[in-house]
């Protein structure tokens, strides 16, 4: 019967109105401050929460005045909880008075609580009138344990967003279920409605004592990352700090879920300066070493990231990041993650001398070499090389087996590759003796074939290439016997400003001029067309060949006279 009667209190109490609830609980305030003020015991702690309990009215006050006030739900669990709390003054107002307390340590304790829950209510009381939920008449009727499962429109999604301000930590944890399952139902109606205070909330849960909820916020945050549309945001709500601690302490999942959102919000210069500064370098370097398969990809992309801003390379060399990064590429879990790590060496590469030295002294480019032996995206890796010429000796290269390697990435690599290797042969063909290594590797015909390419970046290295190999007289022989290289070199001689290469096709054809039957080729690919203009914009070495080709062209009409 009095389990019956209680259960009938209950459904009474919950049928209350809005308006009602709000009578009942400034009717408590009365009673609670009266009771506080007449306590002896602890005057310092009832003190303090006597100021707190007046100012409980005037919260009220604001949040009634609210238009939708009576509309939504928020407001009569808000009067519910506050109720609740005051009903708990109430008690142990007049526990103490009584002297009916466990001990002075145990009401101490008590009363400690009393004021946090008191400080709770009045936060949550001005966050609802801040966040704009109010605004929502959210009349879906969903209660708190049936979110899960719904599909959520804009108005529920903004409850839902209060809700992770609002509240003690369990009521916040099935928000945040909730939310998580919302983004992954409809992430669009989600992102344009997350606003600076529910990304503050979010971030502070990131330190919840809660493992579970700690691993569940920065999976959500980590989303966030991904979208791309809230980077500002979360780094001005202190999203960094707590990222970095559970990359350095947290669950397997938290740091896989931390490891991504700093990748992603690293994209940025300042973000990444921001991440540094924080002290997220060596976190992330002991992530790239011991780290599972995806936290070291994404903490090697971060450090890639990093070493793009310039200012921030020596302090990434001097944290040991050029031997990790090498580390990696001979033995990163994921075929990514040396990738990132190439390209991280390349952004190092291409600093100061120091820096250079750093990567050849760390055994970098044997790594380099064998990198490109694993059929991995050649560029990065080429680039490095390129930079690096000049540091270390073209000898040492070329020993290790430069030349073949280049050969593989013109005959089949992208296009960014085959621009790379092709500079990098320029840069190596500094010497008679190279340049005749080179041709006898079988760069020539290669090269080319390149300059018949579509994208006018790799035809334009490519022609630059042959014209300095040609200054050895073997090469020279080899392009004039390959019957493509009239035909392309001509093509390129095309006066328009975009073309670059038409001084280098001018300084090949110049060579090639020596053959009789280069030059009639020549003539019958339109070359003195081209050259005529290219005389009047004064292309060196044109006027030259343009006179030889018009002699040969006036003894081969006389022959026929």
């Amino acid at each position: 019967m009095v389990e019956d009667h209680d259960k009938e209190n209950k459904v009474m109490v919950d049928l209350r109105s809005t308006e009602e609830w709000l009578s009942y609980a400034n009717d408590l305030v009365s009673v609670a401050v009266e009771k506080a003020r007449a306590v002896n015991g602890f005057p310092g702690r009832w003190k303090t929460i006597v100021s707190k309990l007046e100012q409980i009215p005037s919260r009220l006050s604001d949040l009634s005045s609210h238009p939708c006030f009576s509309k939504n739900k928020l407001c009569i669990e808000q009067l519910q909880a506050v109720s609740k709390t005051l009903t708990e003054s109430i008690e142990m107002a007049e526990k103490c008075s009584k002297d009916r307390h466990e001990g002075k340590l145990r009401m101490q304790s008590d009363l400690d609580a009393l004021l946090g829950k008191i400080d709770l209510n009045l936060r949550d009381c001005g966050i609802l009138i801040k966040t704009g939920v109010l605004g929502e008449v959210a009349l879906s009727g969903c209660t708190l344990s049936g979110f899960e499962g719904t599909s959520l429109g804009s108005s529920n999604v903004t409850e839902l967003l209060a809700r992770l301000q609002i509240g003690h930590l369990e009521a916040k944890h099935k928000a945040l279920d909730s939310l998580v399952d919302a983004m992954k139902e409809d992430e669009k109606t989600v992102l344009p409605l997350l606003g600076r205070s529910s990304i503050s909330a979010l971030v502070q849960l990131l330190t919840a004592t809660s493992p579970r909820i700690r691993e569940k916020t920065v999976t959500l945050i980590c989303t966030l990352a991904e979208s791309g549309g809230c980077d500002d945001l979360l780094v001005s709500e202190g999203v960094l700090p707590p990222l970095i601690r559970l990359l350095e302490s947290g669950s397997s999942v938290g740091r896989e879920k931390s490891a991504i959102a700093l990748e992603k919000l690293s994209v940025s210069a300042e973000i990444g300066q921001s991440i540094a500064g924080h002290g997220g370098v060596q976190p992330l370097a002991e992530v790239c070493c011991s780290g599972d398969s995806v936290s070291q990809a994404s903490a090697a992309c971060t450090l890639k990231n990093l070493s793009v801003v310039l200012d921030l390379r020596q302090t990434l060399a001097e944290d040991g990041i050029v031997k990790i990064m090498i580390d990696v590429l001979d033995s990163g879990l994921l075929l990514v993650s040396k990738e990132h790590a190439a390209e991280c060496l390349w952004n190092f590469s291409s600093g100061n001398d120091d820096l250079k030295r750093l990567v050849i002294n760390e055994g970098g480019v044997r790594s380099l070499l064998s990198y490109l032996d694993g059929g991995l995206p050649p560029e990065p890796a080429i680039r490095t090389i390129r930079n690096l010429i000049g540091s270390v000796s073209v000898e040492t290269l070329i020993s290790l087996g430069l030349l073949h390697r280049l050969i593989h990435v013109l005959t089949s690599g992208t296009t960014g590759a085959q621009k790379a290797a092709t500079e990098t042969l320029c840069r190596i063909s500094d010497s008679p003796e190279t340049k005749k290594l080179v041709g006898e590797s079988g760069c020539i015909p290669i090269l080319i074939k390149l300059l018949e390419a579509k994208p006018n970046e790799v035809w334009e290295v490519a022609v630059q290439a042959v014209a300095s190999l040609m200054t050895v007289p073997r090469n020279a022989r080899e392009v004039k016997r390959d019957t493509r290289s009239v035909p392309s070199l001509v093509q390129l001689l095309d006066p328009s400003p975009q073309n670059t290469a038409k001084k280098y096709a001018v300084c090949c054809l110049g060579v090639l001029s020596t053959s009789n039957k280069c030059r009639k080729l020549m003539i019958a690919y339109g070359a003195i067309g081209y050259l005529k203009k290219l005389t009047e914009m004064d292309i060196i070495g044109s006027k030259k060949l343009l006179e030889t080709l018009q002699r040969g062209k006036f003894r081969s009409l006389f022959g026929k006279i």
